[in-house]
């Protein structure tokens, strides 16, 4: 029946066959699975593309601002490719091919960025330092965001997320990402290597094995040979645990056939690269060099030689140092096996439900062999006699791992003891003490390591510094004083006028010079020729060091035109060096031969030894071209001297010395004289 017009119905909805939208669950498929806030969203973690731009923005500033910690970064590998780059500078007795542990393979990866910079800085040395750097820092960029999306899809979402900022917040990548190493190196691979390790093995997933083993492979190979030892959790797993399989008894023997046949055949495709590595290092040695052979032939194999004669430390070396670098975060990582133990004992659902099946292996098992390369590669440095802060660099991003799952599980147990205690799982996921803790964890460890990064900038960067004045400052006056440089364009060699495109000072003019950089007792600080002018050449005087210093490569006929391959510099077996550590007195020249001396004086304790006077009070003979403040950490208190804090009373509660360059005044003005006698006679035949 009709209703009438402007008359009210009643009208019923009729049922809605249409499923009610359903919030997702939240259920990660990894190996630790949240047990709170299941209906809730994805936490939050960064993309690829993102984390990548965000890493690489902090790798690159430590390609610009970190410093050189270590003489064998410098002697080692900055000055033989400054040797295939420019066609000179120092050698050791590592890359004599006497001894030939030093391999010109690696070494020659980074001679690309170098070309780069010559092109695009018009051949400018000091632009090549910082190309070949910033090349680091994105090779560490690539391989950290790699394996922390590993670990975000493969372990945990929260674990990844907290491995993001971890890497992202710290002391010690920051040194180690963009040092010219070996170990740095071993860090790209091994952290590319761990993140594909990261991934449960299976018998559907060959490419696993094969992309981990190549890696581990280059790392060793090309880098350093010590560094496959992070892979051995890797082989065991590989070889006998089940991981990403379920296997009957039946077929087990098959099984095992086909993973041993696969691992194998990984590690003799992976064993070709040798192939290349040996083959450069035979051409540029002029004689068979296996250079990883060599590296643990002298460290592990030599009787009489070793190590051990550049220094041992005691057994708590890594320790403190490690808490040096990474602060609260070292002792997460070191807590990160007994935490898994305690969660398989109160919390074991958040490694998933496992019947103990035969068949299968235990997620307790899998994650245990994920967390132990750190505590492996820790046990076997720690047991050395000699120890270096950059023989731990590859096992650094496996630190920040062990940490990341440390922080998750800590955060498990705080989360299971709530709904113990309040009986509501609603409750937990609603309370704000969880993102807390591990909110707390994330911000204490970036304070520590920003306050650490900027101790190191504002305690120990005068080497850079005073590098950077004595060929932005100190040679252009030179120039100008002899009449070659006009004194405006002098004027403007400052920082911040070089920012603003000032015109580019020649410093061609200054190998008419003859001018000498000389270091002392600071040889160990030496930044390298890449931040050196040629024209200018550097020597070493004599100090209370009783230990061998490098010498120059042998000067033949080839120039920085030359190839690498047919520079026979490197096949030379040079009468100056040995293996012992013994002092060459060949390699010192007379004081009284410098024109410039770098030189680090501490007031509040000076050296009575006649090798080692204090020149920068030496007014009569030296003038004290610049000085910056360098740390006396021996007459300074543990905690101002490892960290940074604003305030001129923090930084009053430290010694300071004074890092100099010096200026031999009777020396550099004869050599000025001479010159501008020289461009008199030039200009009157003309």
């Amino acid at each position: 029946m009709a209703s009438l017009p402007g008359t009210q119905t009643l009208r019923f909805r009729g049922p809605n066959d249409k499923p009610k939208p359903q919030v997702p669950k939240y259920k990660h498929d990894g190996i630790l699975q949240d047990q709170v806030r299941r209906t809730a969203k994805l936490p939050w973690s960064p993309t690829f593309a993102f984390a990548l731009r965000m890493i690489l923005l902090v790798r690159v500033s430590a390609a610009m601002y970190s410093n050189i910690d270590d003489c064998d970064e410098v002697y080692n590998f900055w000055e033989p490719l400054h040797f295939f780059d420019r066609g000179h500078g120092f050698q050791t007795w590592e890359t004599s091919p006497q001894f030939a542990i030093r391999s010109w393979a690696y070494i020659l990866l980074h001679l690309p960025p170098t070309i780069v910079a010559r092109f695009l800085a018009k051949d400018q040395k000091r632009a090549a330092f910082f190309a070949v750097r910033i090349f680091l820092a994105v090779l560490s960029s690539l391989s950290e965001v790699t394996l922390y999306r590993k670990v975000y899809e493969k372990v945990n979402h929260r674990v990844g997320r907290y491995l993001f900022f971890i890497l992202l917040f710290n002391a010690g990548m920051w040194n180690a990402s963009a040092a010219f190493l070996p170990s740095s190196f071993a860090m790209y691979t091994g952290a590319l290597a761990f993140a594909y390790s990261i991934i449960p093995s299976s018998s559907r997933d060959p490419q696993r094995t094969l992309f981990a083993t190549l890696l581990f492979a280059s790392g060793a190979i090309v880098g350093w040979p010590f560094a496959l030892a992070l892979a051995i959790p890797f082989v065991i797993e590989e070889l006998f645990v089940f991981s990403g399989d379920k296997v009957p008894a039946s077929a087990r023997s098959m099984w095992m056939m086909n993973r041993w046949k696969r691992l194998f055949g990984c590690g003799a495709l992976a064993a070709l690269i040798f192939i290349p590595v040996v083959g450069i290092d035979s051409l540029a040695y002029g004689r068979l060099a296996v250079v990883p052979f060599n590296i643990v032939k002298y460290n592990i194999l030599s009787s009489e030689r070793g190590p051990e004669l550049y220094g041992t430390s005691p057994w708590h070396f890594y320790i403190l140092n490690l808490l040096l670098n990474f602060n609260v975060i070292f002792p997460f990582a070191l807590l990160s096996l007994p935490a898994l133990a305690v969660t398989f004992m109160a919390d074991k659902n958040r490694l998933g439900v496992f019947k103990g099946s035969p068949e299968e292996s235990s997620p307790f098992t899998i994650l245990a062999l994920r967390l132990s390369p750190f505590y492996l590669w820790l046990a076997i440095l720690t047991a050395q006699p000699h120890k270096e802060e950059r023989f731990m660099f590859p096992a650094y991003p496996m630190l920040c791992f062990n940490a990341a799952v440390t922080v998750y599980l800590v955060r498990g147990w705080m989360e299971t003891a709530f709904i113990a205690a309040t009986k509501s799982p609603y409750r937990a996921s609603r309370s704000s003490i969880f993102s807390t803790f591990t909110l707390s964890v994330l911000t204490t460890t970036a304070v520590f390591s920003a306050s650490r990064i900027a101790a190191n900038w504002k305690y120990y960067h005068a080497p850079l510094a005073i590098a950077n004045h004595f060929e932005a400052k100190e040679l252009p006056h030179i120039l100008t004083i002899a009449g070659i440089l006009p004194e405006h364009v002098a004027a403007t060699q400052t920082q911040s006028q070089r920012l603003k495109d000032a015109p580019r000072v020649d410093l061609a003019p200054i190998k008419d010079f003859n001018l000498t950089l000389c270091y002392g007792k600071e040889w160990y600080r030496f930044v390298g020729h890449y931040l050196v002018p040629d024209g200018v050449r550097v020597e070493f005087i004599q100090s209370d060091f009783e230990g061998l210093l490098p010498g120059h490569f042998s000067e033949g006929k080839s120039t920085a035109a030359t190839p690498w391959w047919a520079r026979p510099q490197t096949r030379i077996v040079p009468q100056d060096q040995n293996d012992l550590n013994q002092q060459e007195h060949s390699h010192y020249v007379p004081v009284s031969s410098c024109t410039h001396l770098i030189d680090l004086d501490y007031p509040s304790h000076t050296s009575n030894s006649s090798r080692e006077p204090r020149y920068a009070v030496e007014t009569d003979s030296w003038d004290r071209v610049e000085c910056q403040p360098f740390l006396d950490a021996q007459n300074s208190p543990l905690l101002s001297r490892v960290l940074w804090a604003p305030g001129e009373q923090w930084r009053s509660l430290n010694t300071w010395g004074d890092y100099c360059l010096l200026r031999n005044r009777a020396l550099v003005a004869d050599k000025m004289e001479k010159v501008k006698l020289q461009l008199e006679d030039s200009k009157r035949q003309k």
